[in-house]
């Protein structure tokens, strides 16, 4: 195969094409690794829905969830980022970007290197003339060169793991970390009770984070009941409590409250993005518990919107985005360990590599007909 098939967005609201790129020559530190699956994010959703902030090079591929084979290797690409080796045929997975090491945030808070100032995107810079490049998942082949582009991280997984569920490290590594930052200020203890707003991917992986890293009791609070609610219960959470037109903010925190009993959870962590989340979240800790806002594109909002009462209920705040280059590695493990213990399959629907498949893809995730579409560039490698 010398040339690769990739799916581009000239732009939000477009419809995906499938374009023709060459296949690039892989030198000494550079890969070329085929996509077996590749998950559909919600920020890939933000992006097509126009909300990026920041100007974006158009026409591009998207997708950064993702795993595959390595199918080509220059000489000098030897192991991945923990000195796993790395050989053609390994199984890897690819985070979306990774801190340079160098600016002032990786140099003097390297806890914080996710809010990196210039962050590698693994293909964000390709011996190609013009897009589109090799730099998303939802295309046949990914390339990563880690001469041109040393702080790029490569991951391999178990032989054994399906590409599928490798596809969901990087979301995972997103709810452990968020996790561990709250366990970096006391805030989530063994046998705490979690609350998780929203049942989307994120969320119904929250459940699992949760209940590896030793929580009591989940709870969720999502919509709607099918398919994410039900797969919610099959992830094991204790209950459920459901969004949709027949509940208000009141009625779901005096549910919450009920089940959980007491004076209210232990730690709420806001996994729904939902402007609104927030000031129903906290009223749904008890006094001194802790908040985890992982809503990348949150807007939370002002004191009228009752914000103040982060001070008078003397919670912890913590704020989570993203993962640095050490969280990815506990995502492999958990999802190695747990790889039987949990419905994984359930969460993920399967959509072919056509333009009509991606735009398939697309519009389920966005109608929440399904939990996590993921789609199969090279589904006969898994």
């Amino acid at each position: 195969m010398r040339t690769v098939r990739v799916a581009t967005f000239d732009g939000p609201g477009a419809a995906p094409q499938i374009q023709i790129v060459p296949r690039p020559n892989v030198p000494g530190k550079a890969a070329l690794i085929e996509v077996g699956a590749c998950g559909v994010c919600g920020t890939d959703l933000h992006i097509l829905k126009g909300h990026w902030p920041k100007p974006l090079p158009w026409p591009f591929t998207l997708g950064h969830e993702l795993a595959g084979v390595i199918v080509e290797k220059g000489d000098a690409l030897e192991v991945d980022f923990m000195g796993n080796p790395l050989e053609v045929g390994s199984k890897v997975m690819l985070p979306p970007l990774m801190p340079c090491g160098e600016c002032y945030y990786c140099a003097h808070y390297p806890e914080h290197a996710n809010r990196c100032l210039n962050p590698t995107y693994y293909g964000r810079y390709l011996p190609f003339d013009k897009p589109p490049h090799l730099w998303g998942g939802w295309a046949e082949m990914v390339y990563v060169d880690l001469e041109m582009l040393p702080a790029t991280k490569i991951y391999r997984l178990p032989d054994d793991m399906s590409l599928m569920l490798g596809a969901l490290t990087e979301p995972l590594a997103c709810c452990i970390r968020a996790l561990n930052r709250a366990v970096s200020i006391n805030g989530f203890r063994f046998g705490d009770t979690v609350v998780i707003q929203g049942s989307g991917p994120i969320g119904i992986l929250m459940i699992t984070a949760a209940k590896e890293m030793g929580a009591g009791r989940v709870i969720m609070v999502g919509a709607p009941e099918n398919p994410r609610l039900a797969l919610c219960r099959e992830f094991g959470v204790e209950a459920t409590v459901s969004i949709d037109e027949h509940t208000t903010a009141e009625s779901r925190i005096d549910a919450v409250r009920e089940i959980v009993g007491g004076f209210g959870a232990d730690l709420v962590v806001d996994c729904s993005g939902h402007p609104s989340a927030g000031p129903e979240g906290i009223e749904m800790l008890r006094d001194g518990g802790t908040y985890v806002e992982m809503g990348q594109f949150t807007d939370a909002g002002s004191i009228e919107t009752n914000w103040h009462r982060i001070c008078i209920k003397d919670i912890k705040l913590v704020g989570s985005w993203g993962i640095t280059a050490n969280d990815l590695p506990a995502g492999i493990d958990m999802l190695d360990r747990a790889r039987d213990r949990y419905p994984w399959r359930q969460m993920q629907v399967e959509f072919p590599f056509s333009e009509a498949g991606v735009a398939e893809a697309v519009r389920s995730a966005l109608e929440m007909r399904c939990v996590k579409a993921t789609i199969l560039p090279n589904a006969a490698i898994d």
